[in-house]
């Protein structure tokens, strides 16, 4: 995997609002539902989900800078330098005979017995020793299953598929892919736990989870302001004055909208049931602000109505003042 920095486009010293921005921008491009033709668009989602996923958790942004982690988010093992004489407690050499250990996949620096050995050493105080260090002393109480590590993962979103009801795809660092059911009432920044989904657990211990959090992808039209949605529509100046009907994309296509008389610019109108699914049942509403718009050609009889109105209305204020 690349570099997360160079994956997200931001320099190292890029600030969290700096990263977030850049992963929302870049998984609204990249996301599968935007680009059903490309065949290569999950995988540069993908891409982007698991550099965001590195350096948009502080803990591990810190790891990975310090050589801790890698890039797809697994430790850099650095091996058990010996203690002791020579070295350490664990080190080589000396009458004692104990030995540094090197993780390898066939054991312990020339030692037949398996990596489990090490294992079992280490955490358990268990000491090989004797003269010459050939003999395997009487083993200590063995370590005990444990959990396995939770994993983090995003889940970049569109309101689309809120509404839909539509599982999101998530690619977890366990290398596995999940759909993920993203419930009612879900707003971005909200965490999902995924239950047993995280890395596996030690000697036979418990599945870590994965901690999924929901990332709503910037829609051009709709702003999401809790449950409900919020969105401009033009009308026109004789529909403002006298009233009309207007239509109005929502997320689940066009309705009209009855524009009353004399509304005003600014003013919004509510379509109920069109907004975001509601943890109690339902959805919201989208609340529609009329934008007054004027006729994109000059309107001769449009200009000479406006001018007698301003002439009329600046002589009642000028009646008013005095």
């Amino acid at each position: 995997m690349r570099d997360p920095y160079e994956v997200l486009g931001v320099p190292k010293t890029a600030s969290e609002a700096e990263i977030k921005s850049a992963f929302r921008k870049l998984a609204k491009k990249h996301h599968p539902d935007r680009n059903k033709t490309d065949p290569k668009a999950k995988e540069r989602f993908s891409e982007v989900n698991d550099a965001y996923e590195i350096v948009g958790d502080k803990e591990k942004r810190a790891k990975f800078d310090s050589g801790e982690i890698g890039p797809d988010g697994k430790p850099r093992f650095q091996g058990f330098e010996g203690f002791g004489p020579g070295g350490g407690g664990f080190g080589q050499g000396g009458p004692g005979g104990a030995r540094t250990y090197r993780w390898s996949s066939s054991g312990a620096d020339g030692d037949p017995f398996a990596n489990e050995d090490i294992l079992n050493d280490i955490l358990s105080g268990f000491a090989r020793g004797g003269a010459g260090g050939g003999a395997r002393a009487g083993a200590g109480p063995r370590p005990q299953a444990a959990r396995g590590d939770d994993v983090q993962a995003v889940a970049a979103v569109t309101l689309e598929q809120l509404v839909r009801g539509e599982k999101a795809r998530v690619d977890l660092p366990t290398g596995k892919t999940l759909d993920v059911s993203i419930p009612p009432g879900t707003r971005s920044g909200k965490t999902i736990r995924l239950r047993g989904q995280g890395q596996p657990g030690v000697l036979g211990g418990p599945a870590g989870d994965a901690l999924i959090t929901v990332e709503f992808i910037p829609h051009p039209h709709f702003k999401v302001d809790g449950d409900t949605l919020r969105r401009d529509v033009n009308v026109g100046l004789d529909e403002a004055v006298l009233g009309g009907k207007v239509r109005v994309p929502t997320l689940d296509g066009e309705v009209s909208l009855n524009i009353p008389a004399g509304s005003s610019g600014g003013r919004a109108l509510r379509l109920k049931g069109k907004g975001l699914p509601v943890s109690t049942g339902g959805r919201g509403d989208l609340l529609v602000t009329p934008r007054i718009v004027l006729p994109e050609t000059s309107d001769p009889e449009l200009t000479a109505l406006m001018q007698k109105w301003r002439e009329a209305r600046g002589d009642k204020t000028s009646e008013e003042a005095a």
